[in-house]
């Protein structure tokens, strides 16, 4: 028997998700946390290593986890005045948001079923679509990449949609949704909608909030950007407890394993030990930005409520080679579809950040 029986039909034209991972001096591509965990973090993990029950299963639900997650929601909701409060009923742990993601796709999507995304955006929202069988309406952002707001209000209005996918802040453009609009289009649909903020922690404040009133609203978050555990592949979901259970219905079990959940439940109980690296990565993108306007007028520099900023250039495939030469590895968007022309750089440390400032100035300066 030498042939191999064909894969299933709908593998034909979809291309593997490709991280532009490379090796480099300087990591600025992957909107990675520059810094590891905090010491404090740290040691607690080292701690509950000791005698770890490596030939057990984990929970399969991460309850403990959940709980705490639910508690830290609830502080960050009471000091905002809000008097909602979660439990654990109302959270879903996953490896990463990657798999919570095809979940989505898997429990709202497929054959007969309607995605609507708006580009430019996260690529993986519409590969999972087409991996689902789900057809995917994409609306187009502004020219200055702010949402449609309108245009994603009257295509909702027709009916037929069945999941949707807002990103707050959005990748790769950095841009924030308002409160208003995402009530106006929770009350417009019956459609799931998902409010991806996964760079929350490096903007003003979530919507969690609207989780109480509006069953049709999930909330997708990661440990992989503010809280340094893009190594550790974990993520989780905010939603009404209807919606979590149809979650389960379809997540993988034991998709968390118990070395992650050990390491979630120290990151979230020294949460607070995170917040000068997030200040500081976000008091660096206001000096990357204002630096990066000074440096050319040819160069677009988009506002950033993330740990990354858009730039748009000409020649920028070739800029990105010469930075890459210098060691220096930043996102290259510039053949993607709506995107044409931009590099996205991570925000890294001060040195990081001034090293790839001085390479720009020698660049553009040729």
């Amino acid at each position: 028997m030498g042939a191999l029986r064909k894969s299933q039909d709908a593998l034909d034209d979809i291309v593997p998700y490709d991280p532009k991972y490379l090796p480099a001096k300087i990591l600025l591509s992957a909107n990675e946390n520059p810094c590891s965990v905090p010491s404090v973090v740290e040691e607690e993990i080292i701690a509950g290593m000791k005698g770890f029950a490596f030939n057990r299963y984990p929970d399969p639900l991460a309850n403990e986890l959940r709980d705490l997650i639910a508690e830290r929601e609830n502080r960050a909701l009471a000091a905002r005045g809000s008097k909602f409060a979660l439990t654990r009923d109302n959270v879903l742990v996953g490896n990463a948001g990657d798999e919570l993601l095809f979940d989505f796709a898997l429990a709202w999507g497929g054959p007969g079923r309607t995605l609507l995304n708006v580009v430019p955006t996260f690529s993986v929202y519409a590969a999972n679509a087409e991996l689902t069988g789900t057809r995917v309406v994409s609306l187009p952002r502004k020219a200055d990449y702010s949402l449609d707001e309108q245009a994603i209000l009257d295509r909702v209005s027709k009916g037929d949609i069945d999941q949707v996918v807002i990103t707050s802040p959005n990748n790769p453009t950095g841009d924030v949704v308002s409160e208003d609009f995402m009530v106006r289009l929770l009350n417009a649909t019956d459609a799931l909608v998902m409010l991806d903020e996964a760079y929350v922690e490096f903007a003003e404040g979530s919507l969690v909030r609207l989780v109480e009133e509006h069953e049709n609203l999930l909330v997708l978050r990661t440990f992989s950007k503010a809280f340094s555990c893009a190594g550790v592949r974990l993520g989780y979901i905010l939603a009404q407890p209807s919606v979590i259970t149809e979650f389960i219905k379809v997540r993988q079990p034991y998709s968390v394993d118990a070395v992650s959940q050990l390491i979630g439940r120290a990151v979230v109980r020294n949460s607070d030990a995170f917040t000068p690296g997030i200040e500081a990565i976000k008091a660096q993108r206001a000096v990357v930005i204002e630096e990066l306007r000074s440096l050319s007028d040819i160069m677009d520099v988009y506002d950033s409520h993330a740990n990354f900023v858009l730039v748009r250039m000409p020649d920028a495939g070739e800029v990105w080679q010469k930075l890459y030469e210098r060691g220096i590895l930043v996102r290259d968007f510039s053949r993607s579809r709506g995107l044409e022309g931009c590099l996205r750089l991570t925000i890294g440390t001060k040195e990081e950040n001034q090293a790839l400032l001085e390479a720009l100035r020698d660049i553009l300066a040729d």
